[in-house]
């Protein structure tokens, strides 16, 4: 069993930054890909990116070259840092553990972040 829990949210200005934390418990985090999601309201969940066992990381269109993912194995946990963020980047943030990517089975409770401009 693993259990999630996100931090970092907050309300920023439009060209700022935030760090976001997934921590997990369990000890075989470090062997499993974890996603961040998020979802504004009335919208559907969005997929921003994942980070593999590996290191390997993917993104989003929307997101890419503003959003890094990064994990730190030894603390089990997996941070979403944000740049030059945008009020349409206004959402709950999620992060989810997983086998593989097609298989997020952990989930988090969420993270609020607010864009203003």
């Amino acid at each position: 069993q693993v259990q999630l829990v996100e931090s970092g949210g907050g309300l920023v200005q439009a060209g700022g930054s935030l760090r976001l934390s997934c921590v997990a418990s369990g000890r075989t985090f470090s062997l499993y890909t974890v996603g961040w999601f998020r979802q504004a309201p009335g919208k559907e969940r969005e997929f921003v990116g994942d980070i593999d066992w590996s290191g390997r990381t993917d993104y989003s269109d929307s997101v890419k070259g503003r959003f890094t993912i990064s994990r730190d194995n030894a603390k089990n946990t997996v941070f979403l840092q944000m740049s030059s963020l945008k009020p349409e980047d206004t959402a709950v943030y999620s992060c989810a553990a997983g086998v593989t990517n097609q298989s997020y089975r952990y989930w988090g409770q969420g993270t609020q972040v607010t864009v203003s401009s």
